[in-house]
């Protein structure tokens, strides 16, 4: 089991780090995809949704899940192929983002340099972003992660919360 180096963002409010940007210009893909499938579809079907999620799978998101526990949160994602090395992790409060990209030449682009046509393939992009909000906010410093057979396994413990002092409220002796 290979860990993965984890960079935490406590407040991302004050750090502009190159992710949220990437993960900006991916998203506005996705948009634009999600748009040429609703439009391609026709308008006023009720199906946006599962356009919106089919640009997604396209475009770049590998599958994932997400379990709640007690005290954490495990999120799993999917990123057969790739090495430790080829993937980062952001946390930040209330989010994590994952981005890999592999260096390694797709078997596609061997392919055309062999003067081999490639018809169709189904072979992802080895460029991949995975952003899930978490229903509540985690300890940024708690998180870790690590990569077996090809599934990447990220723990974040759910945030301390602070329990407000219940409120006792006298009944006067007007109202009895």
């Amino acid at each position: 089991m290979s860990d993965i180096k984890v960079q935490k963002v406590a407040d991302p409010e004050k750090q502009a780090l190159p992710v949220f940007k990437e993960m900006e210009s991916v998203l506005e893909r996705v948009r634009a995809r999600a748009f040429e499938i609703f439009s391609g579809r026709g308008f006023g079907h009720g199906h946006d949704l599962d356009d919106w999620l089919a640009a997604e799978r396209e475009i770049c998101w590998p599958a994932g899940e997400l379990v709640e526990q007690d005290k954490a949160y495990t999120l799993s994602v999917g990123l057969p192929g790739f090495e430790p090395a080829d993937i980062s992790l952001t946390a930040t409060p209330h989010e994590l983002i994952v981005h890999a990209k592999s260096k390694a030449q797709s078997k596609k682009e061997e392919e055309v340099k062999k003067g081999q046509k490639l018809c169709w393939s189904e072979f992802r992009s080895n460029d991949v972003y995975r952003r899930v909000d978490l229903p509540r906010n985690i300890d940024v410093q708690s998180v870790s992660a690590s990569l077996q057979n090809g599934l990447l396994n990220i723990v974040a413990m759910k945030a301390a919360t602070v329990d407000k002092p219940a409120r006792i409220v006298p009944i006067s002796s007007a109202a009895a």
